[in-house]
């Protein structure tokens, strides 16, 4: 049986329709290509059921929202509830635009139009829906990731400290946010080992040597596209695509950028292990070193060595010493 789907604008006759939110915590100002006009709705309940509404009547080929650190989370997930087509994008990739259309103001007018603009012209990726579980696990990871950058805060700043009463107050807080994380940790193992799915990609990470639980599901939780995407889309998920800065003759150094930031650090630090305790990585940072490669230039490049190999180990729902590339390291006798 065909599912009664709401017909296309192609089909109607009537030109694409592409829209733009722009999040704030307490309004959403939407604009349409189709509408000189820009409307607010509240950000609650009633104010995401009626842009839902609205956006139903206008079917529309994208609606793009920038992320905001969260805020825009209950307005995603109603869009993508309603099997609406909605595109969640760096702020930063709708400012470049804004500035290529010579649009330097900042008005929240402004600020919902520029995303319709980047609708149409950038083709944005369409957010998928994510189950309850994969939201729930991505905001402890999250969570852990805050926790875990305070405590790096805190420590510094007890190195710096001599007086005894804020010593003893800054220990206090260390103590507070270690029992947090081991919290966090425990629920956030809890939820994976009761999803057969979860503790699937979860497990097969945790086979390659520099590995660890913190890496594994932070890839479950923020990176669900392993193993159903190629290497160079992954890649570009994660932001390690190299960037070149090449103009006529001159080649410039290339960098890494864009993507999802938190998951680039904690994959950062699984390459840093890998370089000393796994033998694949460990080699060709050995290599890259006799290069005379600096050591910051050693780690990306093994860090885009890594991500490949996770993603062709999800793809093939392979342990690390199934791999081909392990074998072949692998002593004969």
């Amino acid at each position: 049986m065909t599912p009664n789907l709401p017909p296309t604008p192609a089909a109607t006759g009537k030109p694409p329709v592409y829209v733009g939110i722009d999040v704030a915590k307490d309004a959403l100002d939407l604009a349409r290509s189709d509408d000189p006009r820009v409307g607010r709705f509240a950000n609650d309940p009633a104010g995401i059921a009626a842009v839902v509404l609205s956006m139903r009547e206008a079917n529309p080929v994208v609606v793009v929202i920038e992320s905001t650190g969260g805020l825009e989370r209950r307005l995603l997930e109603a869009l993508l509830e309603a099997g609406l087509p909605a595109a969640l994008v760096h702020p930063g990739r709708v400012r470049h635009l804004a500035k290529a259309l010579g649009i330097p103001a900042k008005t929240d007018r402004i600020d919902a139009r520029v995303p319709v603009a980047f609708g149409r012209k950038a083709a944005p990726r369409l957010a998928e829906r994510v189950s309850r579980n994969q939201a729930e696990l991505r905001g402890l990871a999250a969570r852990r990731r805050q926790l875990t950058s305070t405590r790096v805060r805190q420590g510094n700043r007890r190195f710096s400290t001599v007086s005894k009463a804020a010593l003893k107050s800054i220990d206090a807080v260390l103590a507070t946010l270690d029992k947090q994380v081991a919290r966090l940790d425990r629920r956030i193992r809890g939820l994976i080992e009761a999803d057969d799915d979860f503790r699937d990609l979860d497990r097969l990470p945790r086979t390659v040597p520099g590995v660890g639980p913190g890496l594994s599901a932070t890839l479950v939780a923020d990176v669900p596209e392993p193993g159903r995407t190629d290497r160079q889309r992954v890649g570009a998920i994660v932001g390690v695509a190299p960037f070149p800065d090449d103009s006529g003759t001159q080649k410039g150094k290339r960098s890494i950028g864009g993507g999802r930031a938190d998951v680039r650090r904690v994959l950062y630090m699984a390459a840093l292990a890998a370089t000393r305790y796994n033998p694949v990585i460990k080699a060709f940072a050995k290599r890259l070193k006799a290069a005379g490669k600096f050591n910051k230039v050693v780690i990306v490049a093994c860090l885009r060595k890594l991500l490949p190999l996770l993603n062709a180990m999800a793809r093939h729902r392979l342990a690390w010493d199934q791999l081909d590339v392990v074998k072949k390291l692998a002593p004969t006798h």
